[in-house]
């Protein structure tokens, strides 16, 4: 488990080095633009960072974050390539690879839905990627569609370490609202404090579910509204299949149905045996019995056919990012789409107001209260 409290982003390179190429979102702590390096020609993403929204310096979130970027390096981590300045001290940007899409803008505006050797492609290489994190003791507790990145080569790339955290191996109470609702894991919900990696082994289970479906598994606008859903899913949860479950609050606090079966196989009939017991393992109640990342990896899901496709052989996907997301067209076509699939529109609206900003995007902030030059360092 890693100690080390110190840690260093180099600052040398100046704003106008990249030429901006258009504005394609802007949330709650920057802008950000497609840009190209003068120099090399590399397009990436540049994004600006709101510093007026911090009076006492760097937020926890930001410093989590620049941590997590700077001591992790895999191939589905997005990758922060550099943190340049303007002509003010207060005017920060930070660098990133440009990834032409996400998965959660993807699956509302792509003309079909995944192929299942397709979905095999992306879970996969989310699985490595959060085995990777969990091997380096890192739970990122954010999984959501919305922060999966995927390349024109195939390739997926987790972004947004806002609320990633070092955890630890034995029990320590942490933030308990975290995780997008949707993703939120039932041990989340009914109040346990000591919760581990296995909270995003939940999320990775929704996520699965919703490539397959093409809608969310669990579309409420509550906590009540979740485990209720889950509760008609999967069946209610007891002391029998969640030893303990009982003494957790929150079971007292929401008055849930008694529901004793489980439903997925009906929910997803075309699914097989195999892909069932995967799902059903990620989406296991009992945080201790839920499939770990390695766990899942190995499951013999992966190699029954369809055979999960290559990165490389993925298609190819005109970039959501290059067109105006307010285009009525856009609206049009989401809006045919998403009746196609399914998903009613007061579904796609609560989609809409979860994400506050374009999702693709990358939440860090800084603060550039340091005059260092070359080097900003921060202790935690």
């Amino acid at each position: 488990m890693p100690h080390s409290q110190d840690y260093a982003l180099p600052v040398l390179n100046p704003v106008t080095d990249y030429e901006k190429i258009k504005r394609v979102g802007e949330g709650t702590y920057g802008v950000v633009y497609k840009a190209r390096n003068r120099k090399t020609g590399e397009i990436v993403a540049l994004k600006k960072l709101r510093m007026d929204r911090e009076r006492d310096g760097m937020p926890v979130t930001s410093v989590r974050e620049l941590r997590v970027l700077q001591q992790c390096c895999h191939p589905n981590l997005v990758e922060l390539k550099k943190v340049v300045t303007g002509s003010k001290l207060d005017s920060v940007f930070l660098v990133f690879e440009y990834c032409a899409h996400d998965l959660g803008r993807l699956l509302d505006t792509m003309p079909r839905r995944f192929h299942e050797s397709e979905v095999k492609c992306l879970l996969k290489q989310l699985l490595e990627v959060m085995n990777y994190l969990h091997n380096h003791w890192i739970v990122h507790r954010d999984l959501k569609l919305s922060n999966l990145l995927l390349t024109n080569d195939g390739v997926l790339k987790l972004c947004d370490y806002g609320l990633a955290r070092y955890f630890k191996a034995y029990e320590e109470a942490y933030t308990p609202k975290v995780v997008t609702l949707w993703y939120r894991a039932p041990e989340i919900l009914l109040g346990l404090e000591t919760y581990t990696e296995a909270i995003d082994m939940w999320s990775v289970g929704c996520i699965m579910a919703e490539l397959l479906q093409h809608q969310p598994l669990f579309p409420a606008k509550t906590e009540l509204g979740i485990l209720e859903l889950m509760a008609k899913l999967l069946g209610s949860p007891n002391e029998r299949i969640w030893p303990g479950c009982a003494k957790l609050p929150g079971l007292a606090q929401f008055k849930l149905p008694h529901q004793p079966y489980n439903y997925l196989e009906k929910e997803f009939p075309n699914l097989s045996t195999t892909g069932l017991s995967l799902l059903n393992g990620l989406l296991t109640y009992d945080p201790d019995k839920r499939l770990t990342a390695r766990q899942a990896l190995r499951h013999p899901y992966f190699n029954e056919p369809p055979l999960g496709k290559l990165p490389q052989d993925m298609p190819y996907f005109a970039s959501a990012h290059d067109a105006d997301a307010n285009d009525d067209q856009h609206k049009r076509q989401g809006s045919i789409l998403r009746t196609a699939c399914g998903l009613q529109w007061t579904q796609w609206k609560h989609r809409a107001s979860n994400a506050a900003a374009p999702s693709w995007i990358v939440t860090v902030h800084l603060a550039a209260s340091s005059e260092a030059k070359g080097w900003i360092t921060y202790n935690i």
